[in-house]
């Protein structure tokens, strides 16, 4: 009995030890962006490209060319409520304070300055294929935007997906930095890397699993909208059969070939998609158009 309860709390301590390592927050090197210089306006290029503005803005908020990013906007889904936070460049509320290297892991890893584990609600599922150039950009971009002090808000979610910890290990389980779509030529690289990294598009257009992770083998072929009403399109060249000069003329202006025009957060889609160059939507529609 003595051996048997030795051998069980072994097995216990080892099974801890485990479970923490796998749960633990997985940072960049501490040298990631040495020697990289901060460019701001090609941050303003990343901002756009990466959606920022549209989901860290107050809801109702109308566009600006300086936004106040203070957060506030609710996202419904089947694990609770949850609600976009002050990245504004307040100190206090916001990130004024933070290091490019804090900004980074936030991106890229989801994790906090503190060494919590944010929820994949913030596509960092998708960030983590961002270049660490980019969030050198980006972080200097932030800085010259306005500070707001208004608050984050908690998000709502119950026990036990409150204990943020528990996210390690789903990050564990599905956070993958693989592309999902080979490229060969340089505009599809483009395309790929503005579509899977920094645009994010599959975090709506793919259906997930039961924890909430992207289902891969169905990239971009459209999901059920998490807040209930409706479906997000599948834009997958299946279903999206307007020519390469309707799509990129859509990412430009939010006009249809049916007469049509963009509405819902496809509209706020649209307005940092018409602040890429022209190249870059033409790469976008590049990338749409080769996928299987």
């Amino acid at each position: 009995m003595k051996r048997f309860l030795l051998s069980l709390c072994a097995l216990a301590i080892l099974g801890i030890g485990i479970a923490l390592w796998i749960t633990r927050a997985n940072t960049l090197p501490s040298d990631a962006l040495a020697g990289l210089t901060a460019d701001e306006t090609r941050g303003e290029t990343v901002f756009h490209a990466a959606g920022c503005a549209s989901c860290h803005t107050a809801p109702g908020a109308e566009s600006a060319d300086a936004p106040v990013l203070s957060g506030g906007q609710r996202f419904a889904s089947d694990f609770g409520t949850f609600l976009a936070p002050n990245i504004s460049s307040d100190t206090t509320h916001g990130i004024g304070d933070w290091t490019a290297l804090e900004l980074a892991n936030a991106v890229m890893r989801g994790v906090s300055p503190a060494g919590q584990h944010y929820y994949p609600a913030f596509p960092y599922t998708s960030y983590v294929r961002m270049q660490p150039q980019d969030l050198v950009d980006l972080h200097a971009f932030l800085a010259t935007l306005p500070a707001s002090d208004v608050p984050s808000q908690p998000h709502e979610v119950a026990f036990p997906l409150n204990i943020r910890r528990s996210v390690g290990g789903w990050k564990w389980l599905y956070m993958d930095d693989s592309w999902i779509m080979p490229a060969d030529t340089p505009q599809l690289e483009r395309g790929r890397y503005l579509v899977e990294a920094m645009g994010h598009c599959g975090e709506c257009h793919t259906p997930r699993n039961s924890l909430g992770a992207l289902d891969r083998s169905a990239w971009l072929s459209g999901a059920p909208d998490p807040s209930g009403r409706g479906n997000i399109p599948d834009i997958t060249p299946a279903s999206l059969t307007w020519s390469d000069n309707d799509i990129t003329y859509y990412f430009e202006t939010g006009f249809t070939p049916d007469f049509d025009s963009a509405g819902g957060h496809m509209a706020h889609v649209i307005e940092n998609l018409s602040q890429l160059t022209a190249e870059d939507r033409q790469s976008i529609t590049a990338y749409l158009k080769a996928l299987p």
